[in-house]
């Protein structure tokens, strides 16, 4: 598999081969590795837990763990459905596949002991946030939140804000961090500030806080207009994604036409291989429907299971990026 990355100062995508990623600040209670997720457990991070049904705030020590289970917005904060594994005196892991979570950029999650004590975590973990109930803030209360984008040397999004030599702390905030003020520390360089995000392939928003100042970016002149009459920037993370034919070898022109180029019928000509046919087009992460057009004959694509009606009564085949 390989991915596009993105240079957002110079607008320039360039292919690169996919490897191992590994979250190089590791945020309390997760890590990402590869197209993993491992959440754990340290026995030895928590000193207090509340009691679900009273809400009563406890000491932790003493406590006779049974099981520990991972709860959050990614599960409906299910009690019991990701239990974790015991590792140790002190450790539980679970390990989930990124691809589990589809539909957000970051989650608020928490661990639950015995099915009915929460967990909470200490203040000073860097990506806490106070609990809410019905939109209300509850004092005492904390989880923890998950993001599916993470500093990496060698991820796929690279920022860059050119000047601003003399600011102290620039920040990277967009809709891939909740618009976190702090959690994205970007690099200071000889021409100004960096750094290199792994994303999920999406389109996303963000802004620069130098020095407590909110801007868009100046060299990326994608925007939109934000509910504060200002404009946020824009980028748009694809992904290389091989459409496959097998067989038709007799065929003429096979053409690939889909969502991704408005039904185009001669844009994407495939190439002809041993095998049948194959184009490669880089898309932006969600559902796309597509069709193969053989020697001028729409047909699905007879391997893959996976069809949708479209609006106008019409079977396609669906490809899904994340």
């Amino acid at each position: 598999m390989k991915k596009l990355i993105l240079h957002i100062t110079y607008a320039i995508i360039a292919l690169v081969s996919f490897t191992s990623y590994s979250q190089k600040d590791d945020f309390k209670g997760y890590k990402i590795e590869g197209d993993s997720v491992i959440f754990t457990f340290d026995v030895r991070d928590y000193s207090k837990y509340t009691q679900e049904f009273t809400g009563q705030v406890l000491d932790f020590q003493d406590f006779d763990i049974e099981n520990v289970v991972v709860a959050g917005e990614f599960n409906l904060w299910s009690r019991d459905h990701w239990k974790m594994k015991r590792v140790n005196e002190y450790i539980y892991q679970l390990k989930k596949s990124i691809s589990d979570f589809t539909d957000a950029f970051s989650y608020e999650f928490k661990f639950v002991i015995n099915n009915s004590y929460w967990a909470e975590p200490s203040k000073k973990a860097l990506n806490i946030t106070k609990a809410t109930k019905n939109g209300v803030k509850l004092n005492g209360v904390y989880n923890l939140n998950m993001y599916t984008a993470y500093p990496s040397e060698d991820g796929n999004a690279h920022f860059k804000l050119l000047g601003f030599k003399e600011a102290k702390h620039v920040i990277l905030a967009g809709s891939f961090n909740k618009w976190n003020e702090s959690l994205f520390k970007m690099h200071k360089t000889s021409t100004g500030w960096e750094l290199t995000l792994q994303m999920k392939p999406d389109v996303y928003q963000y802004r620069f806080i130098v020095d407590g100042q909110w801007m868009e970016d100046p060299h990326n002149p994608n925007k939109t207009k934000n509910e504060f009459g200002e404009y946020n920037s824009v980028i748009d993370i694809k992904e290389y994604t091989a459409f496959k034919l097998r067989g038709y070898t007799n065929a003429k022109k096979v053409i690939l036409a889909g969502s991704f180029n408005n039904w185009n019928e001669h844009e994407f000509e495939m190439r002809k291989m041993d095998y049948g046919w194959k184009y490669v087009v880089p898309l932006s992460g969600g559902k796309h429907h597509y069709k193969f057009i053989v020697d001028g004959t729409w047909i699905t694509d007879p391997n893959n299971e996976v069809k949708e009606y479209d609006g106008n009564g019409n079977i396609n085949s669906v490809c899904m990026v994340k």
